[in-house]
């Protein structure tokens, strides 16, 4: 999400469209095309899962993508079996306003999605209640049944489209061996060590992610070097989802 708002900056745009939108300007007039930028779709199948291991990390990550991503072409879908109140919390409900709620046992579980009754009267079997952001009362709907081989299909007919295009930065995965080697050198031996240091006081900002950009480095260096800088007193340790502190000039 920085990364795009970065890009939006450097072009005098807003949101995404506005980006996409000067993209296929300068196509139009340069040989050399630009790819625009894709919408991402973040889902997550069961909510309650993630809070039971990092409530108070998840919230501040699906507060700040709810209040921030839209623009930059990131949406959610949060899905959960068990709508209470430590799963669905009053902030991760005022920055997801448009909600669906399927049969629940309780009018307590209704008021918990929708903010009202209602959802405890449904039949099961797709029976849903649809309330989008610019409306007052929930729609009623029906919802399809999907079979697995229907899901099948509609995955191979996507993947048919073009080749997956992964970005290995999101995986730690394992140490490749470029990056396990490192010479003798100040703190814990990266020879990037000092750079990083210099970068990271120069802008007073400190993030793995910014280490990978500006210093062509993968995910695992990065986080390394972050450490590294942590145990040499340059920036202060990770509180959250909260950005590290700099703790030299």
């Amino acid at each position: 999400m920085e990364n795009r708002y970065e890009l939006f900056a450097k072009v005098g745009v807003r949101n995404i469209a506005g980006f996409n939108a000067k993209v296929e300007e300068f196509n139009s007039q340069s040989e050399y095309k630009q790819i625009p930028l894709p919408f991402i779709v973040v889902i997550v199948d069961e909510l309650a899962d993630l809070m039971m291991v990092a409530s108070k990390e998840v919230e501040d990550a699906i507060i700040r993508l709810g209040q921030k991503a839209r623009a930059a072409g990131i949406h959610m879908i949060l899905a959960t079996q068990r709508p209470s109140v430590d799963v669905i919390s009053g902030l991760i409900k005022a920055n997801v306003p448009s909600r669906v709620a399927f049969a629940v046992s309780s009018g307590t579980d209704s008021r918990t999605i929708l903010d009202e009754n209602g959802a405890e009267k449904l039949l099961g079997r797709g029976d849903m209640l649809f309330k989008p952001i610019d409306e007052n009362h929930p729609v009623r709907l029906q919802g399809s049944f999907i079979s697995d081989d229907d899901v099948e299909r509609i995955v191979n007919f996507i993947k048919a489209q073009a080749d997956a295009d992964y970005d290995e930065s999101f995986d730690p995965g394992e140490v490749s061996e470029n990056e396990g080697e490192f010479s003798d050198g100040d703190a814990g031996g990266d020879p990037l060590f000092e750079e990083a240091k210099s970068l990271v006081i120069e802008t007073q900002k400190a993030s793995a992610s910014m280490i990978q950009r500006r210093l062509s480095v993968g995910f695992n260096r990065a986080t390394r070097l972050m450490e590294e800088l942590e145990i040499a007193g340059v920036i202060g340790p990770a509180e959250g989802t909260k950005p590290r502190k700099v703790l030299q000039q």
